[in-house]
């Protein structure tokens, strides 16, 4: 049976693992057993981190590009066979080759009718700059599913705001965001900033976040395992779980993403005034005549 879009209580796991370059057989049966564990817990939409299925930390563009996949290959199949099987939403990271040839830190949307959305992380991170990447030049998508109104973006997009806005402006609900956090120094005490940054994006946007992290240690690059959900106060609504694999899980309510108000008389959506903003818009236009 297919339920109503924006049903109260969505269930949404993070599933945080460990892909390895080199590993992809690996890879794909942590994330059968991920899917299969969250929808044991009730999921009913599943996010996995950045490039799940390949790893991360390539040595060349030469050993990216070969394990490149364009969307319609095995992983995104596979993900919509799980979807059916589990009867889910699973949103995950993968590196896709393109039709033009060139290779993009991707991601896909699929649920038990098949793909439902395609994106390419428009904000490269370091290293993917020199490995063969390249930025993808459309928004950030939103697409209507049994649970909701869910867009996704990949990693380091959400430290841009303007982008994260878009989706939010676009209607989402739930923005799910693969995500691959690098372990960095932090005082002692504190959250890290990448938890704290999207806190605030779901704070300022009122929408749900869900960003699914990895962890482990690959090719001598620890990472944070920091993955979260968040309300749209900006709450965590899960504890973190650093430096292990898990699912973590939390129930959400869609409908108290559609409620801008933050007060009597004020809504971050009706209180926006885009005329005063010009100056970022035009500072694209200038950069990109330069």
């Amino acid at each position: 049976m297919t339920r109503s879009p924006s049903a109260a209580a969505v269930t949404v796991a993070c599933c945080q693992l460990a892909p390895q370059v080199g590993q992809a057989a690996a890879n794909r049966r942590r994330i059968r057993e991920a899917v299969a564990s969250a929808a044991d817990r009730g999921a009913n939409v599943v996010v996995l981190p950045e490039l799940a299925n390949s790893g991360y930390v390539f040595g060349s563009a030469g050993e990216l590009r070969a394990v490149a996949e364009p969307i319609d290959g095995e992983t995104v199949a596979e993900w919509v066979a799980l979807a059916a099987r589990h009867r889910l939403v699973i949103v995950g990271g993968f590196p896709e080759l393109g039709a033009d040839g060139r290779v993009y830190n991707a991601g896909a949307i699929v649920d038990e009718t098949g793909l439902r959305a395609g994106y390419r992380k428009a904000h490269l991170w370091n290293a993917e700059k020199t490995w063969g990447f390249t930025p993808g030049e459309a928004p950030p998508p939103v697409v209507d599913t049994a649970y909701g109104r869910i867009g996704m973006m990949i990693c380091y997009d959400l430290e841009f705001p303007e982008w994260v806005r878009l989706p939010a402006l676009d209607g989402a609900e739930l923005l799910c965001a693969p995500v691959n956090w690098p372990l960095y120094p932090r005082p002692e005490g504190e959250r890290p900033g990448e938890v704290v940054r999207v806190q605030a994006d779901a704070s300022v946007n009122r929408m749900f976040i869900a960003a699914a992290d990895r962890t482990g240690v690959e090719r001598g690059q620890e990472w944070l395992g920091g993955s979260v959900i968040v309300d749209a106060d900006g709450f965590p609504l899960t504890a973190p779980r650093l430096g292990e694999q898990a699912v973590v899980t939390a129930t959400v309510d869609p409908a108290a993403a559609r409620d801008k108000s933050i007060s009597e008389r004020n809504d971050v959506h009706a209180d926006r005034r885009p005329d005063l903003y010009a100056r970022v818009r035009d500072e694209r236009v200038r950069d990109e005549r330069d």
